[in-house]
């Protein structure tokens, strides 16, 4: 079901023109930025890919792809991707990219069943990103490192956006705080889930939390992640599992936690197995992207998706998405909004 948050008083410090002008110039130096951060080289990536092959992004296991048959291939079916987080590993080892560095490309997907509101539409997209690691660095001290050379990149931009239009002035913090989604629990045992991102967020501005798809201590996950990608069981640190985490910014305009980024340490052959193994999946095991890890064949990697349209609305203060990328809304939402001063593009 579709919802619509009212900001307060809200009026766009930006026209269209300039919204515009901003969404390219952020994309542009942010990749860059990315890129040089990271070592990371772009590469073309498909929109569709097979089904039956399990390379396609299962995010949280229940969202339905789009697919389609191929005429050409006796019906066969592909699907419209989620994201291309297992694609990319089976990249970095068909392209044989050395340790140190990696890939990153545009990844546009469809996602039919998003409930749609200020931060989510039936359109992704992100910069997908994947790097080489060695098997030493397969700790949370690592990730820490990969996360913070993330983040300068991008409060780098922000900077460059506040010199573009002065009435944006830079609110994220010279660095990023990282807590655990079980400290984080321990913290605020009554709130849900959203609550705590809230909470933490805007304590303190930006927040990487780690830890996302396993049990805490109250019987549940954070959040769903996908078995076959993140690493989610190995203890990182004090004991807490999980080698992955969401980047997560206070949002001013929507006085609420932004998740910006989704990634993490990807899951080795013993990791994969265990974690089949507690989903529920173990079937997997059969399918093309599965049987080249489990056979050695992919290199161990970290990557993440770093979403674009919300990116440029983070940094032009923009109360919906929809400001950012062109969509379909149901009518009342984009009438509404349009009375908010939000027009939908």
């Amino acid at each position: 079901m579709s919802y619509l948050i009212r900001p307060n008083q809200y009026h766009a410090l930006l026209d269209l023109q300039q919204t515009e002008m901003g969404i390219k110039q952020i994309k542009d130096f942010f990749q860059q930025n990315l890129s040089s951060e990271l070592r990371l080289r772009r590469v073309t990536a498909p929109l569709f890919v097979l089904k039956g092959m399990g390379i396609n992004d299962d995010l949280n296991g229940i969202e339905r792809a789009v697919s389609f048959p191929i005429k050409d291939m006796g019906d066969e079916r592909a699907e419209i991707v989620h994201s291309l987080a297992k694609w990319k590993r089976l990249t970095l080892a068909d392209y044989q990219i050395n340790e140190g560095y990696g890939i990153y490309t545009d990844m546009n997907a469809i996602r039919a069943d998003e409930e749609l509101g200020n931060l989510h539409s039936l359109y992704v997209d992100q910069w997908d990103w994947e790097m080489v690691m060695s098997l030493k660095d397969r700790n949370i001290g690592f990730l820490k490192k990969v996360v913070e050379r993330i983040y300068a990149a991008l409060v780098r931009t922000e900077y460059l956006v506040y010199e573009l239009f002065p009435s944006i002035v830079p609110i994220l913090p010279k660095e990023i705080t990282f807590i655990h989604s079980e400290e984080l629990l321990q913290r605020y045992p009554d709130l849900t889930v959203k609550e705590r991102e809230n909470k933490i967020a805007k304590e303190y501005g930006a927040v990487f939390l780690i830890g996302i798809g396993g049990v805490l201590s109250n019987g549940k996950p954070h959040d769903g992640r996908a078995p076959d990608y993140d690493d989610w069981i190995t203890c990182s640190e004090n004991g807490y599992k999980g080698l992955n985490g969401d980047l997560i910014v206070w949002n001013p305009v929507l006085q609420q936690g932004m998740e910006l980024s989704s990634m993490g340490i990807r899951v080795d052959k013993d990791v994969l197995q265990e974690q089949l193994r507690i989903s529920g999946q173990e079937s997997r095991k059969e399918l093309y992207f599965h049987k080249r890890l489990l056979n050695g064949e992919l290199p161990q990697s970290i990557g993440g998706g770093i979403g674009q349209s919300r990116l440029c609305m983070f940094y032009l203060r923009k109360g919906h998405i929809g400001e950012i990328q062109a969509g379909i809304w149901p009518c009342e939402m984009r009438k509404e909004a349009e009375l908010l001063g939000m027009p939908l593009i």
